[in-house]
């Protein structure tokens, strides 16, 4: 997950920093550093941001020749 993605994922959600760190236990702090692409977690602190993300309904798209992106999963 890219800080833009994190950015936009949550953009999507309607969600804040505060929301995101709220359900993840990771500060505030520590997200607003990694979306202004100034300080970069541990890989765990990205996977725990990442899951509660997709928890709440969003899919990351890889890069794949396109540019790496979120959009909201269609539930089938």
């Amino acid at each position: 997950m890219t800080p833009e993605q994190c950015r936009a994922a949550r953009a999507m959600l309607a969600m804040s920093q505060g929301d995101l760190a709220g359900v993840t236990g990771v500060a505030k702090r520590t997200i607003a550093g990694f979306e202004m692409g100034q300080s970069f977690p541990y890989s765990r602190t990205i996977a725990a941001l990442r899951a509660a993300l997709e928890s709440a309904g969003v899919e990351f798209i890889a890069e794949n020749g396109g540019g790496a992106g979120v959009r909201m999963r269609k539930d089938t």
